[in-house]
Formats: C-alpha cells, sequence, structure tokens
C-alpha cells in the first residue's frame, strides 16, 4: 500500500491507500470545524477568509488565515523532504517517518496536550499537509485523500468520457478510476459522519481513533511485506533442496 512506487503499484494498493487515508481525513476535518470552527483538510476556504479579512482591514485575523495556508504548506514540505532525505539510505521505509509525525501529532491533540484552538488548527492543517504530500508521492499524483473539489471534477469528467470512449479498454481503465474516486468520496464522507457522531461524546478523542487507524494501515502494510518475503523465501530455499 505504501511501499510499492511506479509500475509495481496497482489499483489494489490505490484503493487501500485511498480508502483509509480519506477515511482518516474525514475524521480530521470534522474534528477541525466542530472544535475550532475550521477547515482543516483543505486551504481553498482560508485564501477566501484570508482575502476577506484584508479587504476589512482585520491585518490580526488576515495573518492567522495565511499561518493557516503556511501550516499546510509546511506540512507537504516536510513530507516530501523527509522521503527525500530517508530515501537515499533507506528507501523501503521513507514512507513511515512522515506516517509517524502525523500520528504524534492526532495522539497529543487527542488526548489533549493541545489545548489552545489555533494551535490546533496549525498542527491538524500541518498534519493534513503532510498526509495529502505522502499520498501525492507514493501514488503519483493519482490519489488525492485531504479535499474533495478536484476528485468531484475528475469525476464528473470521467463520468462523461464513458458515453463516448468505445474501446473495452479505455472504458475498463475509466470504470477502475472512478470506483478510485467515489471510494474516497464515500470514506471521507464515512468518516466525517462518524467522526460528527461521536464527537458529541467524546470531542477530540476522535482523533485517536485516526491515529489508530493509521497506525493500523502501517503494521498492515508491514504484515503484508513481510508475509510475501516470507513466501519468497520458503519458495527459494524449497526449489534449492529440489535442485
Amino acid at each position: 500500500m505504501f511501499r510499492h512506487k511506479g509500475s509495481r503499484r496497482t489499483f489494489i494498493h490505490n484503493l487501500r491507500l485511498a480508502s483509509n487515508l480519506s477515511f482518516i481525513a474525514g475524521i480530521v476535518n470534522i474534528a477541525g470545524v466542530l472544535s475550532v470552527a475550521t477547515l482543516t483538510t483543505n486551504v481553498t476556504g482560508h485564501f477566501a477568509f484570508f482575502a476577506e479579512e484584508i479587504s476589512l482591514k482585520n491585518y490580526s485575523k488576515a495573518i492567522t488565515f495565511l499561518l493557516f495556508i503556511l501550516s499546510f504548506l509546511v506540512g507537504a514540505f516536510t513530507c516530501n523532504a523527509l522521503i527525500e532525505i530517508t530515501s537515499l539510505r533507506k528507501p523501503k521505509i521513507a514512507h513511515a517517518f512522515p506516517m509517524i509525525i502525523e500520528v504524534a501529532i492526532l495522539l497529543l491533540i487527542g488526548i489533549g496536550f493541545v489545548k489552545h484552538q489555533e494551535y490546533i488548527a496549525y498542527l491538524l492543517l500541518f498534519s493534513m499537509g503532510i498526509q495529502n504530500a505522502l499520498v501525492t508521492q507514493i501514488s503519483q499524483s493519482v490519489v488525492r485523500t485531504t479535499h474533495l473539489t478536484g476528485l468531484f471534477t475528475d469525476l464528473g469528467i470521467e463520468i462523461s468520457q464513458l458515453f463516448f470512449y468505445r474501446k473495452p479498454v479505455e472504458k475498463s481503465r475509466l470504470r477502475r478510476s472512478i470506483f478510485l474516486r467515489l471510494s474516497i468520496i464515500l470514506c471521507f464522507f464515512l468518516g466525517g459522519v462518524l467522526g460528527g457522531i461521536f464527537y458529541k461524546k467524546y470531542e477530540l478523542k476522535i482523533l485517536l481513533f485516526a491515529a489508530l487507524s493509521l497506525i493500523i494501515a502501517l503494521l498492515f502494510d508491514n504484515i503484508i511485506i513481510y508475509y510475501h518475503l516470507t513466501k519468497r523465501k520458503i519458495k527459494s530455499s524449497f526449489h534449492e533442496e529440489e535442485n
């Protein structure tokens, strides 16, 4: 799910990656809206609020929205920098460090270590910048999980293309892509709905569940890799014994 890149990456890898991380993004998004009344998975709205505050000459508030935007940017920068640095020596675990940072942020906010509203927003935006960059880098821009605007645009385009493409190969590719985008949208929506329901009782502790989901995804990926490596070793030793 996280390790495969390029030609080694399959539709199933992208589907697992998209469904899991979009679910987490849905939880983070509703947590930000309900706790600090701020969008925490994308920066599109913050540009509008920034421009509004500038026009009203509320420069202190404008700076806050600018910092929201920069938090997401710095998260994306940090993610890719860590991946590039780690890839030089240990490319197989390059994805792990950004994920660990995201998990740590979600845990710190979830347990109540961070209480200031603006700091919560900064950190959640930073973590989603990390996640979006990680997913984009791993899937080579095929998957996005933290916002839906581009997804709905691509989905609309691809649904319309179904009426014009005639070749079976093209239609098959389109259907898989549409299914992937619908899975991201559904999981984001599911994360948001469940997060909203449980927020009434647990408040920001719902981020602990998001962190747990990310940990499980990381462990599952390592278990799958270990299973395939062990299987190959067994087959290799079996063939050696036969020879």
